[in-house]
């Protein structure tokens, strides 16, 4: 078993040098197994302004499913937002769709992560004259260093896809049924920027943490959502609370070997999924 797990490493590893980095945002992974449930978790208040709330997700890796923790991030820019990535079913088997950074958020599934995220677009808040304004309808942020926030229910409510189940996945058996509108197509099709280094840091640190795989934790990890990503430096420059940053040219694909690895055509597609309610707690 450990020599077919390291020859799917090599194989992955080769396929990921052979792509070009431009064409990162449509390299996937698929699983015959479906994702465990969201868990239901508290959202950290956001420890710096402009940061942006990632949510938490199923990752896989060479032990099966393990879970990277919902944390606040440094925009990589000033005007960009977060669409998160989402397993999606094709051909009987869940496809992971990488997140990106773009002007817009686009399709992620229908997949309601929460804190913003409810399912169709984002809620969370919006960028005006470079400065980051945050929904507290939604998302929680620590007010005594942050002071541009406002409330907006009625958008929570427009964009929100019901899951009270926790389905992890959109389409196939179960799983939620929203399939992209036009204006989530357009904004897919935008030009994108990979995760940050940060993100995939912080994935590195999940994927090595044996308490975040399923197999550990049933599905219920201890630690669903973090401040701040893990092992991100306290003296980097993100960390000083810089309302920008430069752009981090890292591609975000699943760095972790899985039964097959495709090359597909950019975000959009995809179908069902519903999920918790907003607030500041994921999965009401």
């Amino acid at each position: 078993m450990k020599g077919f797990r390291s020859l799917r490493t090599i194989l992955f590893a080769v396929l990921l040098a052979v792509i070009p980095a431009s064409s990162y945002a449509g390299v996937f992974i698929s699983v015959a197994i479906a994702p465990p449930v969201l868990p239901v978790y508290v959202q950290p208040p956001c420890p710096e302004p402009g940061w942006m709330w990632t949510p938490g997700y199923w990752a896989y890796g060479q032990d099966g499913y393990y879970w990277v923790p919902g944390t606040w991030v440094p925009a990589p820019a000033v005007g960009m937002l977060w669409t998160p990535g989402y397993w999606g079913w094709s051909g009987g088997l869940y496809v992971w769709h990488v997140g990106y950074w773009g002007p817009h958020v686009g399709y992620y599934g229908g997949v309601n992560y929460g804190f913003g995220y409810m399912g169709i677009g984002f809620a969370g808040g919006v960028w005006h004259g470079g400065v980051f304004a945050y929904n507290t309808a939604v998302v929680h942020v620590n007010t005594t260093i942050i002071h541009n926030t406002y409330v907006d229910n009625t958008i929570v409510h427009n964009t929100t896809v019901i899951n009270n189940t926790h389905v992890a996945y959109s389409g196939g058996p179960g799983g939620i049924n929203h399939p992209p509108t036009a204006q989530e197509n357009a904004y897919s099709r935008e030009p994108h920027q990979a995760a940050t280094s940060f993100q995939t840091q912080h994935q590195t640190e999940a994927m090595h943490n044996p308490a975040n795989f399923a197999s550990h934790n049933g599905g219920h990890p201890a630690n669903a959502a973090v401040a701040r990503p893990m092992g991100m430096k306290a003296g980097s420059h993100a960390a000083a609370g810089s309302q920008s940053h430069v752009s981090q040219p890292h591609a975000a694909p699943q760095q972790h070997p899985a039964p097959q690895q495709h090359a597909s055509q950019p975000h959009g597609g995809g179908q069902p999924h519903n999920e918790s309610e907003h607030g500041h707690e994921h999965g009401h």
